[in-house]
């Protein structure tokens, strides 16, 4: 059990915590079990693990409407058993990131991170210069955490991105944005569904659906359409983890995993199995 996973609550600190929906606690206790099975798992079989949040926020966040405070995806990812031997945090709001470096300092002063300000995707460049290069001699595998604030993720910066040796947690907002903007996506107004997709074609295949109330796994299986073109194997419906708002069920977002190696999905059978309301988490 790492320290991470001992609470995900925290005290305030007296710096910026944004607010999030809470439902957000579900979510991070997800996220941190799969760090922590994959940055162990995967320790003996690289030479080096580098760990990257495209959105990764100030670090710790606050439940809206209480006073819980909770450990964010960044502060998780440092605090596992074996940690990894590169962190890097992108983060477009200045506040947030200015938060988040003081909070990793408390956190993990010794550990190797670098800091990316501004939008992941006009900085994947960056980005991607940041990650070790790998070689015959220097094994590099990279976990990205893709968690943006609505279905707004450019695949074009996944595409950049996956020509490491990479795996991915995406989130895919598809019940919190994509499904409640249905009318401006479908109409074709809006790029930001080409964008995401990274194709301009799904509105074909969508024409030949029958109900509205598919459109969200409709979304999500284009999604995993356009991984698998990029090398990521195949994904199901089922294998993905739908997060639902707490009070009225409401279908919210996927979380996914895309790997090109099959064991990344034993850790992910892992995290689905005790994500199942019938379980506990291994730390509870």
């Amino acid at each position: 059990m790492s320290e991470a996973q001992e609470s995900l609550y925290v005290e305030d600190d007296g710096l910026i915590c944004p607010e999030v929906g809470q439902w957000s606690e579900e979510k991070y206790r997800l996220i941190s079990l799969y760090d922590e099975l994959f940055s162990s798992g995967m320790k003996n079989k690289w030479d080096q693990r580098t760990y990257i949040d495209l959105y990764a926020a100030a670090g710790h966040s606050r439940i809206r409407g209480t006073s819980l405070r909770l450990k964010g995806s960044p502060i998780l990812a440092l605090k596992v058993n074996c940690p990894f031997d590169r962190y890097i945090f992108c983060e477009e709001v200045p506040e947030r990131l200015e938060a988040l470096k003081k909070r990793c300092e408390t956190a993990a002063p010794a550990n190797d991170i670098r800091y990316v300000s501004g939008s992941c995707d006009e900085h994947v460049d960056e980005i991607c210069a940041a990650i070790p290069r790998g070689s015959r001699n220097n094994k590099v595998l990279s976990l990205c955490l893709v968690d943006p604030y609505d279905f707004g993720m450019k695949f074009e910066t996944i595409r950049k991105l996956s020509n490491v040796f990479m795996d991915f947690v995406v989130l895919l907002a598809v019940g919190m944005d994509a499904a409640r903007n249905y009318d401006t996506y479908v109409d074709g107004n809006s790029t930001k569904i080409d964008e995401a997709l990274g194709n301009n074609k799904w509105r074909e295949r969508w024409k030949t659906k029958t109900s509205k109330s598919e459109f969200r796994d409709f979304l999500a299986m284009e999604f995993a359409a356009s991984m698998e073109s990029l090398g990521y194997l195949k994904q199901e419906l089922y294998q993905m983890k739908m997060v639902r708002l707490r009070e009225k069920n409401l279908p919210l977002y996927y979380m996914a995993l895309f790997s090109k190696h099959p064991t990344a999905y034993k850790f992910w059978d892992e995290v689905m199995k005790y994500s199942t309301a019938q379980h506990r988490l291994p730390w509870d």
